[in-house]
């Protein structure tokens, strides 16, 4: 990955974070996507830096907003002149309990999960032609089996999953479309210790996930898996065996 340049949506935390030093600590220049969080992504990219002068710039976009898409795609060529991966991580998450539902929860749980990373893709699709590049979409299991009291997001990354592998048609030979589905990897916050028991009970690995584990799968989809389009990798321990 030396000097190829990758642009992470969502990564000031959390997996996105990860990301973003995976693909740092093996040669890339990263574009750091926040929204709000800007001390967090400064924390990051000064220490990135530090490492490697002006190896990583941060960009602060609302993904809600339609002029953000090509705004990114531009400012990133701006800085590094290519773009080589678009990690589609950004992504809302919260409940939205059927007969509770309205109008702005909807608009952003699908603009975050769905909407943004098909214009990013549009808009990224003619540089990442240019450097036979790759796109990775972070899913999720629940887009193939429902998690109660989350049907727009569940519905959303469903969506999501579909995107990949049409654009892998789309947009092949020349950029691949691949995603990962995380399991239990971070808890959402507020989990109560008995339900994440119950969730630990049904893993076949009997434990939770790391970020590290996803971002190693993103660098492995980005680098390594030359021959590999449209495909879903789900990094869950097994726990979609027992969904």
């Amino acid at each position: 990955m030396k000097d190829k340049v990758v642009l992470v949506t969502g990564a000031a935390h959390r997996v996105g974070a990860s990301i973003v030093r995976k693909f740092h600590e093996n040669g890339a220049k990263v574009v750091l996507h926040y929204r709000n969080s800007y001390r967090a992504a400064k924390e990051i990219a000064d220490e990135l830096n530090a490492i490697r002068n002006d190896s990583v710039m941060l960009v602060s976009e609302d993904l809600n907003d339609a002029q953000s898409y090509q705004t990114l795609i531009d400012d990133t060529i701006f800085q590094f002149h290519r773009l080589d991966v678009l990690v589609n991580n950004a992504s809302s998450f919260f409940p939205t309990p059927i007969g509770e539902v309205n109008m702005e929860q909807w608009d952003d749980l699908v603009s975050s999960n769905m909407k943004a990373p098909f214009f990013l893709a549009q808009a990224a699709a003619p540089h990442l032609q240019k450097t036979a590049g790759s796109i990775v979409n972070i899913v999720d299991i629940h887009a193939d089996k429902p998690l109660k009291d989350y049907p727009v997001y569940c519905m959303a990354k469903a969506g999501l999953v579909m995107m990949t592998k049409s654009l892998a048609k789309e947009l092949g030979p020349d950029v691949r479309v691949n995603a990962v589905a995380p399991g239990a990897i971070l808890w959402p916050d507020g989990m109560e210790a008995e339900v994440k028991e119950e969730i630990l009970g049904r893993i076949a690995l009997k434990r939770q996930g790391d970020p590290e584990d996803i971002a190693k799968t993103v660098l492995f989809l980005a680098r390594d898996a030359s021959y590999m389009t449209g495909q879903i990798v789900a990094i869950d321990g097994g726990r979609s065996l027992h969904l």
